[in-house]
């Protein structure tokens, strides 16, 4: 599903990414942990495709079956937003749209009509338990209700991954404790992949995985 080899990342001196080699199957859960500065954010934001390695002519990342790095801008622009979502840990919601409307801004850039974004976001709010919440901005909603908002504006395009991270990390424990078991029930109801970086040590330890970076290397 996912296969990253030799991936390096350099910032000026800082060797960030050791030649990191990862394979992810799908619908398989995984957390990465490690101390700060270890290189997990950086990682993810590759895997995602929001940032690039420092390529050599071993590197390579492919996410089902697609070379990431033959894509011009604009095609990975386009499998980004088809194939991939992200949850961040301070939810990154729009303040001046509504829940709804959050939700369905992946969908709108995809081009899908209103009617069916909407449809998608109401369903998706039903299976969180937020369909009374539709019609409420960020700041009318609790810090465990905008997380649940961002995780359906991850979903809203039926992406083949989820990467998150620390998405956790800004909530109380029963939201962070309920978050974690949400990402096993959209695994079992819509079979999504999911990448963590966490420091949240209960979180990793549920996932099928655990992998710990140590100074830019998984070990």
């Amino acid at each position: 599903m996912i296969y990253a080899n030799n991936i390096h990342k350099y910032y000026g001196d800082l060797h960030v990414l050791k030649g990191v080699n990862l394979h992810i199957r799908k619908s398989e859960i995984v957390s990465i942990v490690g101390a700060s500065g270890a290189g997990k954010t950086t990682l993810l934001q590759i895997l995602g495709t929001l940032d690039t390695p420092d390529k050599n002519i071993d590197s390579s990342l492919k996410i089902n079956d697609i070379d990431i790095y033959s894509l011009n801008s604009k095609k990975l622009s386009k499998f980004r937003n088809d194939h991939i979502g992200f949850i961040f840990q301070f939810h990154q919601l729009l303040p001046e749209f509504t829940a709804l409307e959050n939700i369905c801004i992946p969908a709108f850039i995809k081009n899908t009509s209103k009617q069916d974004a909407e449809k998608r976001a109401f369903e998706l709010l039903e299976f969180l338990g937020l369909s009374g919440r539709a019609h409420h901005k960020p700041s009318e909603l609790s810090g465990g209700e905008q997380q649940r908002i961002a995780v359906a504006r991850s979903l809203i395009n039926n992406p083949s991954v989820i990467f998150a991270d620390e998405p956790s990390g800004n909530l109380d424990t029963q939201s962070a404790e309920n978050l974690h078991k949400l990402f096993f029930q959209l695994r079992e109801e819509f079979h999504q992949t999911f990448v963590i970086v966490t420091h949240n040590e209960d979180l990793a330890d549920m996932a099928d995985r655990k992998l710990v970076m140590v100074d830019g290397e998984i070990i």
